[in-house]
């Protein structure tokens, strides 16, 4: 198969899971909104210092707490929506299901509500049950506040729910390094990239166990 072909055979794929979740859960729809052609770009993000709550009610901070010094995969979400948001979270279940037990152990995979007056835990955790597989995956909300600093600081805020673009974020916690990734990626794209942040860690430290080899 052409890659051309290929990746609309991928996004036909994505846009009929996409839907048979979305007629699981019900709810609004990004109104009137179609998912952007998939795209990357090189990016830099800012923790704010606040806590959230995890799917289970336990108070987080973001930075401090979940991503620390490992290797990223955020995606953004609301539980109401019926298009775009089960994409992503299928998207992010897939790359849970390729990463394996790296999962929880060197990546760790975080969703973050972008509605905190309607999505509390519990109903995080009922959504969860979807999509989720295993451990090493947080979905997060708390309150309006801190959730919206949240997403400034990681340049995802919308004043609008159904104009909140998909979006998946792909960063090393210790080097700082983030990339962006709008539209519906192909779940390989994505492991692809944390592979890539892997293995500059690896060369990192082969350097610096050379560097302190020299007389």
């Amino acid at each position: 198969m052409k890659p051309i072909e290929a990746c609309r055979v991928f996004a036909l794929c994505l846009c009929t899971l996409g839907a048979a979740v979305a007629h699981a859960h019900g709810g609004a729809d990004h109104a009137g909104h179609a998912a952007p052609p998939a795209r990357q770009e090189k990016t830099q993000v800012r923790f704010a210092d606040v806590s959230l709550l995890d799917q289970h009610g336990m108070p987080v901070r973001l930075e401090q707490d979940l991503v620390g010094d490992k290797l990223v995969v955020m995606g953004f979400i609301y539980t109401s929506c019926t298009t775009v948001c089960p994409v992503v979270s299928s998207i992010m279940g897939k790359v849970q299901q390729q990463l394996g037990g790296r999962v929880g152990e060197e990546v760790q995979l975080v969703s973050l509500s972008v509605d905190p007056q309607r999505d509390d835990p519990q109903r995080l955790l009922d959504y969860s049950r979807t999509f989720q597989h295993g451990a090493g995956w947080s979905w997060l909300t708390g309150t309006p506040y801190a959730v919206t600093e949240t997403l400034k600081g990681l340049g995802s805020w919308s004043p609008d729910l159904g104009n909140h673009p998909p979006l998946i974020l792909v960063g090393d916690g210790r080097s700082g390094h983030w990339t962006r990734f709008y539209g519906f990626t192909d779940p390989a794209l994505l492991v692809g990239e944390i592979d890539r942040l892997s293995a500059r860690r690896v060369h990192a430290k082969h350097t610096a166990i050379a560097q302190e080899q020299l007389p």
